[in-house]
């Protein structure tokens, strides 16, 4: 186990080691960020003061170490646009993103395990021929779409819930919530379900597909000569064997609900991260990018890590799978 705890956290450390330099890059060749920061009356001392602050006299290897030491540390610079330091930024935002992916994914697993349970145990019926219909609508239609068509309905023409923001929040610590005010929850519903649609109709597939290849195997129809009720043989039996990988790809998919919620918050104008890069992105602040590259890439790579680790608690096959792999080339 130890053989294969430190192989993936190898594998982690360069991917995430590729990412920097590919932030790097960003930081090198978008703009030269003394010309970004200052204005045009600024001094030839003042430039050259800035840049001797920034590390940017150094060679290319000691800057791109530069730059890994103080992302380690968690320092990504000051915002060009909002002169404030960066990882301060990325801190009061995530907050509403993570609260907007935790409601998404709720959404997705409530909705899509009971569809996708009903489409594999009717799998002839027209509910289930509609739900399959509708699913490939759900992964076909682009999320702006969606949001927009969700505004047009339930915000403009039924006046029902905010079109716009988070609502009011409640601070607890550096921690702002929107779940424990009523406009908060409110300000949820709309880019929640935009966000979870995709899931729903991922989730709702992947368990029927899962659901169908275990009813025909031989300990269900042990269960049926049994006797055992249908509800019985449907929920206690086929279908926890069904939810390993539904929690992986769930899992999994968390990393991308943060990466791709930016389409969302942009549409709803949802203050996380995501509309923070697209805003940076709108004024060139390379500060704000970069990082958010970094922190987006660090949650993939840790989930997809604990994801690993977990399935090789759950299977000693896949350990000795990856480092008979890891041996064999020796």
């Amino acid at each position: 186990m130890l053989v294969f705890l430190i192989k993936r956290l190898t594998n982690a450390a360069a991917v995430m080691f590729a990412v920097a330099f590919l932030a790097f890059m960003i930081f090198r060749f978008v703009g030269d960020p003394v010309e970004l920061m200052l204005n045009e009356q600024a001094s030839q001392a003042q430039r050259d003061e800035l840049r001797e602050r920034l590390g940017l006299n150094g060679g290319f290897l000691v800057q791109f170490a530069t730059f890994v030491a103080n992302a380690m540390r968690g320092d990504f610079g000051i915002s060009y646009r909002n002169q404030q330091e960066v990882f301060t930024l990325i801190v009061e935002r995530f907050p509403a993103t993570f609260e907007l992916v935790i409601v998404a994914t709720f959404l997705s697993l409530a909705i899509g395990i009971p569809l996708g349970v009903y489409a594999a145990i009717r799998r002839d019926s027209f509910g289930a021929h509609l739900l399959q219909f509708v699913s490939v609508l759900g992964v076909s239609l682009p999320s702006f779409a969606l949001g927009i068509l969700f505004i047009l309905i339930f915000s403009v023409t039924l006046q029902w819930l905010p079109a716009f923001g988070r609502g009011e929040v409640v601070q607890l610590g550096w921690w702002s919530t929107g779940f424990l005010t009523p406009s908060g929850r409110k300000a949820l519903i709309l880019p929640g379900i935009t966000l979870s649609l995709f899931q729903i109709t991922l989730v709702m597939r992947l368990v029927r597909a899962e659901m169908m290849e275990t009813m025909r195997t031989d300990f269900i129809r042990f269960a049926r000569a049994r006797g055992l009720l249908d509800r019985s043989i449907h929920f206690r039996h086929a279908l926890r064997n069904c939810l390993m990988p539904v929690i992986t790809v769930t899992g999994l998919q968390i990393g991308n609900l943060i990466a791709f919620a930016l389409v969302t918050e942009t549409v709803f104008q949802w203050p996380g991260m995501g509309l923070l890069f697209v805003q940076a992105v709108t004024f060139v602040d390379i500060p704000v990018m970069a990082a958010y590259l970094m922190v987006v890439s660090f949650i993939f790579v840790a989930i997809n890590t604990v994801v690993d680790l977990t399935y090789a608690l759950v299977d000693p096959r896949l350990r000795q799978d990856a480092i008979a792999g890891g041996s064999g080339g020796r």
